[in-house]
């Protein structure tokens, strides 16, 4: 049995469809009852206490990061029989800079599953195509994005294929303490993937990036502060690089990563 933790998410609901779809037994950790095709039990990760129906047979876990206790939490899935964690990081755990709150809780995160005892992999993604949802409200409203780092390329990751190199690495062997970086194909801009979407929601869409001072001003209040001055170390001073291009997926899966042409058509649906 495999655990999937934040199964309601980007990633998670991905993890938790392809192991369904490759006939594993596989349970959904939830804080209440959601619409999803398979077994699920209702937990909180940062109350280790809750989990005990949740990890009962559970020998593989995909394991978000930044709960209030990991030792502890890693402590009770191994007691309870778990031998193999995924664990979701970041490649903020590498920044140039990384004393802010991401890093930290990415490292944290880290840490606490290399001492667990346990068989670990950790999955450190660039970005996810699937952040430009945020831009629904605007493309509600009308055709033109206001956003942030507008001068800041990524090779953004679908999380379709972030999900697909976790299920390898929780089912296969010869992923034991092995860190997957793991990117899309192509390295672009905001304004090119605008681009892209208007193509494919045959919308003429036009992209304005926000200074500095517009987009901690946009942000604040819906993200705390010390987030965006990490978001800010990583994107303007540039302490984070996420334009690197990595074979890991094609190398893991058998097949190429997504596209963000791909991405868009399969979300289409969202922004209409």
């Amino acid at each position: 049995m495999i655990l999937v933790t934040g199964a309601t998410g980007n990633v998670g609901g991905e993890v938790v469809k392809a192991l369904a779809e490759a006939g594993q037994p596989v349970r959904a950790l939830v804080r209440s009852s959601a619409d999803l095709p398979v077994e699920q039990a209702i937990g909180d990760l940062n109350e280790p206490d809750t989990l005990d129906a949740a990890l009962d047979g559970v020998r593989g876990v995909f394991l978000l990061p930044g709960y209030r206790d990991m030792p502890g939490l890693l402590t009770r899935m191994r007691r309870a029989g778990v031998e193999r964690v995924v664990l979701l990081s970041s490649l903020a755990t590498v920044a140039t800079d990384t004393r802010n709150a991401v890093s930290e809780f990415m490292i944290r995160s880290e840490t606490a599953v290399r001492e667990s005892g346990l068989a670990w992999t950790f999955l450190r993604p660039n970005a996810f195509m699937s952040n430009a949802l945020r831009w629904l409200p605007q493309l509600r409203a009308g055709d033109v994005v206001r956003d942030a780092f507008g001068d800041v390329s990524i090779a953004s990751v679908d999380p379709h294929d972030i999900a697909a190199v976790a299920v390898r690495s929780l089912l296969d062997p010869g992923h034991d303490g092995v860190v997957h970086e793991l990117s899309g194909p192509d390295r672009l801009l905001p304004a090119e993937r605008l681009s892209i979407l208007a193509g494919v929601l045959h919308r003429d869409l036009r992209f304005e990036a926000l200074t500095d001072e517009e987009a901690r001003a946009d942000m604040a209040g819906r993200v705390p502060e010390k987030y965006i001055d990490a978001f800010f170390s990583f994107y303007s001073d540039g302490t984070l690089d996420e334009s690197r291009v990595y074979p890991t997926v094609e190398r893991v899966t058998g097949r190429p990563p997504r596209t963000f042409a791909q991405w868009a058509l399969a979300h289409a649906g969202d922004f209409r």
